[in-house]
């Protein structure tokens, strides 16, 4: 697979464009609308307070990846992913909690045929294992993430909404799209420099208007929660008066992070890759 990395605004816009045809089409095949709102669905047991949209760094995950398979995208050599890739998008409760598997609906790959492109890409699985499945078993990564659209339905809609919305959010929302986020912030990949994790902070609450969070491993940034309201404003994800307990505790992030570069070799075992919302 091709990788094509930005240089310049100018790329980065041209590429944008080529990224947003491809979501029209693919709107379009299917009859659906590309917007981001509202649309019918079963309702979850009890209606969740807001979206988290949470990131993964491969550079800090794909350093515990111990075997290769075609859908370890950290296996892909020099087109393994480099920028922040998506786990989910999570309908969430205030209180810290979450639903999952609100309907029992069977995940349906062709459901999202023609999402394929930008979902290899922009959401691809990082290990090779096989997760739960809300029918029950265990499938894709794709399949699992579906727990959390099921409980997106009465915002979101049907299955290939959740995964057009997503992408869509993570399109509009990019922090590290030709990393003009963190770049510009002077925040690269780098297996020997540290950040600090107050700027890093700053860096994203000055381009969304909206406080993050962040998950990290052993000293290296792992996730990144961006938060959205229903209708995909950006909120904080930390109440203000408990952001720093937030940021600097619960996040298990020391005040200065790695945003480690690279990717894996072929041929070790897979020692699995511990998420909480992975069981």
């Amino acid at each position: 697979m091709m990788s094509f990395l930005p240089k310049s605004k100018s790329e980065i816009l041209l590429w944008q464009m080529h990224a947003f045809i491809i979501l029209v089409v693919a709107g379009l095949c299917s009859g659906s609308s590309l917007e981001i709102n509202g649309g019918d669905g079963v309702a979850a047991p009890r209606e969740f307070d807001y979206f988290k949209l949470a990131l993964q760094w491969p550079g800090t995950i794909c350093q515990r990846s111990r075997h290769c398979c075609s859908s370890n995208a950290c296996c892909r050599r020099s087109n393994a992913p480099t920028e922040f890739t998506i786990h989910g998008l999570w309908p969430d409760y205030s209180d810290g909690t979450w639903p999952a598997c609100c309907t029992r609906s069977s995940f349906d790959i062709k459901e999202i045929s023609t999402l394929l492109e930008p979902l290899e890409k922009y959401w691809p699985s990082l290990s090779c294992g096989s997760p739960s499945q809300c029918s029950g078993g265990k499938g894709s990564f794709w399949g699992h993430e579906e727990k959390h659209g099921t409980c997106s339905s009465p915002v979101v809609g049907d299955e290939y909404n959740y995964f057009l919305t997503t992408l869509n959010v993570y399109f509009k929302y990019n922090v590290t799209w030709g990393y003009l986020v963190l770049n510009e912030a002077g925040y690269v990949p780098s297996n020997s420099e540290r950040y600090p994790l107050g700027g890093i902070v700053s860096a994203i609450e000055n381009a969304f208007h909206a406080t993050p969070s962040l998950a990290c491993s052993n000293g290296a940034v792992k996730e990144l929660y961006l938060c959205f309201y229903k209708d995909f404003k950006p909120r904080d994800c930390a109440v203000r008066s408990s952001l720093q307990s937030e940021i600097f505790s619960q996040s298990s992030c020391p005040k200065y992070v790695s945003l480690p570069a690279g990717h894996v070799s072929l041929g070790f075992e897979d020692d699995g890759i511990a998420m909480s919302r992975w069981s």
